[in-house]
């Protein structure tokens, strides 16, 4: 359950990005939106796996395979939306 709501909160955070994004400048800043959260992203949910791995007790072997799922879903999903339709 918790991959699952850190999914949706990538979700709603590149929502956030963009909407920034078209609000201040418009549609040509939501490739540069898009790529600053996935750095932003990327971060996260490093975070959420250095806190998996440190102070949960799960081995990173363990870890690493929620650490991609959670990094990449909504990575790819923006990435996918950007280039096919924003």
């Amino acid at each position: 359950m918790r991959t699952a709501i850190f999914i949706a909160a990538g979700l709603l955070l590149w929502a956030a990005f963009l909407g920034v994004a078209k609000f201040s400048s418009g549609t040509l800043a939501a490739a540069g939106a898009t790529k600053g959260f996935i750095v932003v992203w990327f971060f996260a949910a490093a975070v959420n796996l250095w806190v998996g791995v440190s102070k949960a007790g799960y081995a990173f072997s363990e870890e690493l395979p929620i650490f991609l799922l959670i990094f990449f879903a909504p990575a790819a999903v923006a990435a996918l939306v950007q280039w096919k339709w924003l």
